[in-house]
């Protein structure tokens, strides 16, 4: 089966399935291993996400931050017929306000996140400095990845972002620090500007 085949399947169960899909809160598990299973057809890569239920309910297609995977996200939202009551995403996009986060048993609040910004000249990297931070902690690094994905969008984070690092919030860094809801307005200055001074596309 072609690329595009696939994704002309995926497309097809998704029409096919288009009630259970809207209202998953009834059977959630069963719904997510269906649709994780069409997905995986695509490209085993590919994950989801839902918005909140409302006149158009938000289908967002996601590479897991895997960047190997950007095209297929791409592509199979590209193909994507044009479906009442639905708005299909590429990626995960920035999210405000940016919500907490809870993964692996653990729980992150944003409001008790901080950041700092590198300048290697030519790209910019991020500290992220979360409360209970110790080195190795797997759970915590997801969520951190997750905060970020929600700060910037999973693109940005993936292709706009060098060095990321997590840190404890008491490692000394000698650099200036934010709260998280700053992070979207400051790295898009910061981002844009070696962008333009680099050549590079914003």
């Amino acid at each position: 089966m072609t690329e595009t085949d696939a994704r002309s399947r995926f497309w097809l169960w998704f029409i096919q399935h288009q009630a259970e899909l809207l209202t998953f809160e009834e059977n959630q598990e069963a719904v997510f291993d269906q649709l994780a299973f069409q997905l995986q057809q695509v490209d085993l890569d590919l994950t989801f996400e839902f918005g909140p239920p409302g006149s158009r309910r938000e289908f967002v297609i996601s590479a897991g931050g895997i960047k190997r995977a950007f095209p297929a996200v791409v592509a199979l939202a590209n193909a994507a017929p044009d479906l009442v009551g639905w708005k299909i995403t590429a990626f995960r996009p920035r999210r405000i306000p940016l919500n907490v986060v809870e993964f692996g048993g653990k729980q992150v609040n944003p409001a008790d996140v901080q950041f700092s910004l590198l300048n290697n000249g030519m790209i910019v990297g991020i500290h992220l400095f979360i409360p209970g931070w110790s080195d190795g902690d797997t759970t915590l690094g997801q969520i951190g990845y997750l905060l970020l994905d929600d700060a910037l969008g999973e693109y940005d984070v993936e292709s706009r972002v060098g060095l990321i690092k997590m840190m404890s919030p008491d490692a000394d860094t000698n650099t200036e620090r934010y709260i998280l809801t700053d992070l979207p307005r400051l790295f898009d200055r910061l981002a844009l500007r070696l962008e333009n001074r680099s050549g590079l596309p914003s």
